[in-house]
């Protein structure tokens, strides 16, 4: 079993990670595409509303399109929470944890998990979300691996922001929902 808490201080934080992991050719894409992603004022008010502390952690690749194009949004979401903890994985940093984030049997990323403050797994979601499929099934029917070079169009980045926004909102209610949480806060 993974013991999360230790996977967490593991990780590193949005620009060491990239400091780390990706050439200077993926740095600049993963910088083109953060600087693409603007939060509306309802999500900066969503996000600065959560009050339970929430660790997040990421398993992607700084060579990974789909990373590339997704990832950058999360570092907006930690901007805008005082709660949210966010770390980043290299997927091939620690073999256990990328066979234990395994998607229909591949070693797909991004892939996030939710912690609740106290090292417990809330949910884990990840590679695409539901409008970058619906945006694949229209471009394209079958396989197909994202390079991060051609960037997708503002509205498809605007849905994926409120995609992913739902989930870190769905962990941040969970947490803030929970009995054992709410007994431990008084709350």
């Amino acid at each position: 079993m993974i013991e999360w808490s230790k996977v967490f201080a593991e990780a590193l934080p949005y620009e060491r990670f990239l400091d780390g992991y990706a050439t200077p050719s993926q740095r600049n894409r993963w910088d083109a595409m953060h600087a693409r992603y603007a939060l509306t004022d309802d999500q900066r008010t969503l996000l600065a509303g959560f009050s339970r502390k929430m660790p997040v952690l990421c398993l992607c690749g700084a060579w990974c399109g789909d990373c590339i194009n997704q990832c950058p949004v999360f570092d907006h979401f930690a901007q805008a929470s005082s709660v949210i903890d966010l770390r980043f994985l290299d997927r091939n940093a620690r073999p256990d944890v990328r066979g234990e984030l395994s998607i229909n049997g591949g070693h797909r990323v991004p892939v996030v998990v939710f912690l609740s403050e106290d090292g417990y797994e809330v949910f884990r979601y990840g590679e695409r979300t539901l409008s970058a499929y619906r945006r694949m099934a229209s471009d394209y029917l079958g396989p197909s691996c994202p390079t991060g070079f051609v960037p997708p169009p503002a509205e498809t980045l605007n849905a994926i922001a409120a995609d992913w926004l739902d989930e870190f909102e769905r962990a941040q209610l969970i947490l803030r929902l929970s009995p054992r949480l709410r007994a431990m806060h008084g709350d």
